[in-house]
């Protein structure tokens, strides 16, 4: 099992790579978007994979509500990637400009979904530091 400091190296990691790839839409340079795109997708998938054994370690009551958000997620995003697609295809600047403003918006959601997040892991993080010196003045008292 990696450790968290190990887990918190690689969420600031990919929290760069997301805010290279705003400064490039900012730019408008799709060469570098779609590379960063097409490695998006294989770490996508290999998070996937990672994601589903860690899943497996888990209890099963944890377990049936992360499967249950990741899959919502998945088609969630699945939807978004098709509705991308659709915008290559009809090419009409008024549909394309709805769309963009719908993925701005889920842009915006999932930041904020992951704001939640790390707020979340922050807040387990010292609840498990807490935990941790407590039962360490219990155990020195007896």
């Amino acid at each position: 099992m990696k450790r968290l400091s190990d887990e918190l190296g690689e969420l600031s990691a990919r929290a760069k790579k997301t805010e290279e790839v705003v400064h490039a839409a900012v730019a408008q340079d799709r060469e570098r978007l779609q590379a960063r795109l097409d490695t998006l997708r294989s770490a996508v998938d290999d998070q996937k994979a990672k994601a589903g054994k860690r899943m497996a370690q888990a209890r099963t009551d944890v377990q049936t509500k992360w499967v249950e958000l990741r899959t919502t997620l998945d088609d969630h995003f699945a939807d978004m990637r098709t509705k991308a697609r659709q915008h290559k295809i009809e090419r009409d600047i008024r549909r394309a400009e709805h769309r963009a403003d719908h993925a701005e918006q889920d842009a915006i959601v999932a930041v904020d979904f992951a704001l939640y997040a790390l707020d979340q892991a922050e807040y387990a993080i010292i609840e498990a530091a807490v935990s941790r010196v407590e039962a360490d003045e219990l155990a020195a008292q007896h």
